[in-house]
């Protein structure tokens, strides 16, 4: 298991493109479950409605939780992608 907490700074937060992003990432590695958690709600990252429902904007602190056989490399990945602001 892997877990780490993120301070989102691209400008719009997870809104539609950005959360696209984050979930096509997530679904990327098959046997492993993805989480993100915002506050006291936490949601699969491969259900693009429930990520856009933590209404997750810049500044928002948010934490991903990876399980199973690639926790390791889903979590380097998702990293990267929230540390690069998304490519925006």
């Amino acid at each position: 298991m892997a877990e780490r907490t993120f301070t989102l700074t691209n400008a719009t937060g997870l809104h539609a493109r950005p959360a696209a992003v984050l979930v096509k990432t997530a679904q990327q590695f098959e046997g492993t479950e993805v989480f993100v958690k915002k506050g006291d709600r936490e949601v699969s990252a491969r259900s693009l409605l429930s990520v856009l429902g933590l209404g997750v904007a810049k500044g928002d602190e948010i934490a991903i939780r990876c399980e199973g056989p690639q926790a390791d490399e889903a979590m380097a990945a998702l990293a990267a992608l929230i540390e690069g602001g998304f490519g925006e």
